[in-house]
């Protein structure tokens, strides 16, 4: 099992990640009441997962296995694992993990 953060910061993000050997492009943007929420498409720019949540202690990734990512996405918080990112602390006191399978 390797674990891989993934380095963010509290602002709205556009970027292209390998996770599991698969590359993605991720989308993580602030939505106020909604917080922090995680946009996946593939190379191409299709669809693949769109508004999950940042849940902290649960796999982002679980109920979307027929994507081919070998591993799951985990939001944990530096004070307790189940405090949500905030809209200034993600990357700083709360980090999203990928936990390579």
């Amino acid at each position: 099992m390797i674990i891989s953060e993934i380095p963010l910061t509290p602002n709205n993000q556009r970027f292209r990640i390998s996770l599991g050997g698969k590359v993605v492009n991720m989308c993580i943007q602030w939505r106020g009441v909604a917080g922090w929420t995680l946009d996946l498409t593939d190379e191409a720019g299709g669809a693949m997962a769109y508004g999950l949540p940042l849940v902290p202690g649960r796999d982002l990734l679980g109920q979307f296995r027929h994507l081919g990512i070998n591993g799951m996405l985990v939001v944990a918080s530096d004070v307790t694992a189940e405090e949500y990112p905030t809209k200034d602390n993600l990357g700083i006191g709360s980090h999203l993990y990928f936990v390579e399978v």
